[in-house]
């Protein structure tokens, strides 16, 4: 889905605002679009890098939006300025053969300057990626050893070359969605600072322990009692807004911003850390994303809760003898939903 940046009313507009025109039928303009734009949606790249034996992939899904000034095929039926949304799908494939895909935002970047560049009727270009979670095949994944030898007998630990001082597969992968990197980047015409928003979405987490819920609101609509201990759970979306891209490495940012969320998140992984509620762990997580990467202009969270209520054994217990504390109720809705967007002082942002 496309992120919708705010949208300022551009020199064009504010002309035909002063001179209203006349419409396919001759009749002045009795009504104004005040919005409009079209392009090609989800279009599939895969884009494989050889360099030597260690191969690299990047498989995106890209979007691509285009508003131009004049608004002649709407009004009077009129393609000539239209870039067809199949040339917009063939620049995807193009330009990712000519330049490669390095990360999301960068190519985002490419694109949406080329349609600047390439098209001076095109006032705005906006390009929305979602990027495939693939993931070197580790050794770990593979390893089979009977007796000290691999599969077929021969001696040793069935290690990969070394990438990184990991053991990794050099050209094979394997699927893994726990989030999804996605981005949206929108290049004006009339604003020479282009919008780079990042995102992750669906990082689901689950923690057993150490999450309370007390203290709030006690009147005659209440009937939940205080939590002191709970399990919580949610699928968290955030997006957040760079004021800054010269010279960053998008995808240590999203993989750095992704760790701050699950450290906020568990904590320690012998000791852990207490959650007194949703909305504090929401915001522990974007003010150190604000303290860790000064490009970061504001960011957005959101977390559902996914229940996980008790099941009560008291009328079981000649089966089931004494307290539950094990066997939970999953329960998606209805469901809480927290939200907040924290940003630095005096900036505009477009989320």
């Amino acid at each position: 889905m496309f992120a919708t940046p705010l949208r300022q009313p551009s020199a064009m507009n504010q002309m035909q605002k002063t001179s209203p025109g006349m419409d396919s039928h001759d009749k002045p303009f009795q009504y104004e679009i005040t919005d409009h734009g079209y392009g090609k949606d989800a279009v599939k790249v895969l884009h494989v890098s050889r360099k030597g034996p260690v191969h690299t992939i990047q498989e995106f899904e890209v979007g691509t939006h285009l508003k131009l000034y004049s608004k002649k095929d709407y009004y009077q039926g009129n393609n000539s300025d239209i870039v067809a949304t199949d040339s917009q799908k063939n620049t995807v494939y193009l330009l990712a053969k000519k330049h490669g895909i390095e990360s999301p935002e960068k190519f985002a970047l490419l694109l949406a300057r080329h349609f600047i560049n390439k098209y001076s009727h095109v006032e705005e270009a906006h390009v929305h990626v979602e990027a495939y979670p693939w993931q070197r095949v580790c050794q770990d994944e593979t390893k089979t050893t009977i007796n000290g030898s691999c599969e077929k007998g021969v001696q040793g630990s069935c290690d990969f070359s070394s990438i990184d001082n990991r053991s990794l597969h050099n050209h094979a992968f394997i699927f893994t969605p726990t989030a999804q990197h996605y981005c949206d980047v929108v290049v004006r015409r009339t604003d020479p600072k282009q919008t780079v928003i990042t995102g992750i979405k669906g990082l689901r987490v689950l923690k057993t322990t150490q999450s309370s819920f007390v203290n709030f609101v006690n009147d005659e609509f209440r009937s939940l009692p205080d939590q002191y201990d709970r399990i919580f759970s949610t699928v968290i979306d955030c997006s957040w807004e760079y004021s800054d891209t010269d010279s960053l490495d998008f995808l240590k940012a999203w993989q750095t911003v992704k760790n701050i969320i699950i450290r906020n998140f568990a904590g320690d992984p012998q000791v852990g850390v207490s959650s007194p509620s949703v909305q504090h762990t929401l915001y522990l997580s974007e003010r150190q994303v604000l303290d860790v990467l000064p490009q970061v202009s504001v960011i957005s969270m959101t977390m559902p809760n996914k229940h996980y209520f008790n099941f009560d054994t008291k009328p079981f217990q000649k089966i089931a003898p004494g307290d539950n504390n094990e066997v939970f109720i999953p329960v998606d809705k209805p469901h809480g939903t927290i939200y907040a967007q924290l940003a630095r002082k005096n900036i505009n942002s477009h989320l």
